[in-house]
């Protein structure tokens, strides 16, 4: 019998019947990796390949309860929180990382595969900006949501901000490196390339742009984020890690598979074939 030495990575999130999002995701992107995953299961979802007909919410306590029991048994090589939809889910976990500051922790905290919030969406933001942004190796997030969430700093004057503002904001705050997604490849690039963005504390990182694929697709971000989560347990830097992830991430929606009448799944284990 032999001990694990493949490193091991926690996950905080939703669990998708498809394995489309959520934790089941992520446990097909760290095991095609090389790596393996443990969960803590935040929600359970009902849905199909097409939409989410209802969510059924964990009690906090269980969150907590799950990952201090798991942390007190193994080791772990680092940390991805996925989308949050609970404040006191949100608190829980941020007291829970912040027990193990050695460990990366990549931050990928929205989904539009989960429906909204609701009342308390802008209180939410708020704590995952106070409590969890801090404590992130890397915070991934859109151009679109990284406006939602400077909209729980910026003062009600109605001036807007520019992106390298509002990454400066949270890299101030404590967060190692943003990655913005879907940012605009640049000149010399027509509209069917994009690019993703990495900002570190001395300004952009790297910028890197890739053909934009005919979708749709779900779970595409969440294949990103675990797989930077991945490549940082097996001891890439991070500029590394992202680049590595990113490449993964193209091969897996360059191979999606339609599971049903909704969009496609990226195939996470399209290099081992």
């Amino acid at each position: 019998m032999q001990n694990q030495t493949s490193p091991l990575i926690l996950t905080f999130g939703a669990v998708d019947p498809v394995g489309a999002a959520g934790v089941t995701a992520d446990l097909a992107v760290f095991s095609a990796l090389g790596c393996h995953g443990l969960a803590v299961t935040t929600a359970l979802l009902i849905g199909d390949s097409a939409r989410i007909e209802d969510l059924q919410e964990t009690d906090p306590d269980w969150v907590s309860d799950q990952a201090r029991v798991l942390l007190e048994d193994a080791q772990v090589s680092s940390f991805k929180i996925g989308a949050l939809q609970n404040m006191e889910h949100a608190s829980a976990i941020a007291e829970i990382v912040s027990d193990y500051p050695d460990a990366p922790l990549v931050l990928d905290p929205f989904s539009s595969r989960l429906p909204e919030a609701g009342e308390d969406a802008d209180e939410l933001l708020t704590i995952v900006r106070q409590l969890l942004v801090p404590q992130a190796s890397v915070l991934m997030l859109s151009q679109v949501e990284l406006g939602r969430l400077a909209e729980t700093w910026r003062e009600g004057d109605g001036a807007e901000s520019t992106v390298e503002e509002d990454v400066r904001y949270l890299i101030d705050l404590g967060c190692e490196f943003v990655l913005v997604t879907g940012t605009p490849a640049g000149n010399g690039h027509g509209d069917a390339v994009r690019a993703n963005t990495l900002y570190g504390a001395d300004g952009m990182v790297r910028h890197d742009a890739w053909q934009h694929l005919p979708g749709p697709f779900l779970g595409a971000g969440g294949t990103l984020s675990a797989a930077i989560a991945a490549y940082l347990a097996l001891g890439a830097d991070t500029p590394t890690a992202v680049a590595l992830a990113q490449d993964y991430t193209q091969g897996a929606l360059a191979h999606a598979q339609r599971y049903g009448m909704g969009k496609l799944v990226p195939n996470r284990n399209f290099q081992l074939k």
